[in-house]
């Protein structure tokens, strides 16, 4: 796997919130945590992140043991710390204040340095009539696409 193909999407995050701002954040990993992430072996699909202490971490993301470690090995759903600034820290306490309002993983991908760095999204959780429109939507795109190809 070449250097930027890693590319690891929360595909139901679109569906089921509505997102406002985006920001790119990095991470602090483990020797054998970023071993086991360029393999392509992690899922951020339960992943979401908190905000404790002045820092924002992201919680219930799967990495998998790294199977050429020797004695030490990472807990696969351990807490990671996120990587941002104070600006962008403080608009992300001031936003998940307000009920119903968190802050979800989009995307896991490789920097070009080659840094793991992730897509966060602060985001509403949609109502279900929501969630009906959007599939009506993609149906009626898919329609249209099928249309216009014959």
């Amino acid at each position: 796997m070449a250097a930027n193909e890693l590319n690891i999407r929360n595909k139901r995050a679109r569906f089921e919130y509505h997102l406002t701002d985006m920001f790119v954040a990095g991470m602090q990993l483990k020797g054998t945590e970023i071993k086991s992430i360029r393999k392509g072996k992690a899922s951020i699909l339960e992943a979401y992140c908190i905000f404790h202490q002045g820092e924002v971490f992201i919680r219930n993301m799967f990495v998998s043991e790294y199977e050429n470690a020797s004695f030490y090995v990472h807990k696969p759903r351990s807490d990671r710390k996120l990587l941002l600034n104070k600006k962008e820290i403080i608009k992300i306490e001031k936003f998940l204040t307000t009920k119903g309002h968190t802050l979800i993983p989009l995307r896991l991908f490789l920097s070009d340095g080659g840094w793991v760095k992730v897509e966060i999204a602060l985001a509403q959780g949609k109502k279900l009539h929501d969630k009906r429109q959007d599939l009506k939507a993609k149906d009626d795109q898919r329609e249209l696409d099928r249309a216009l190809k014959r």
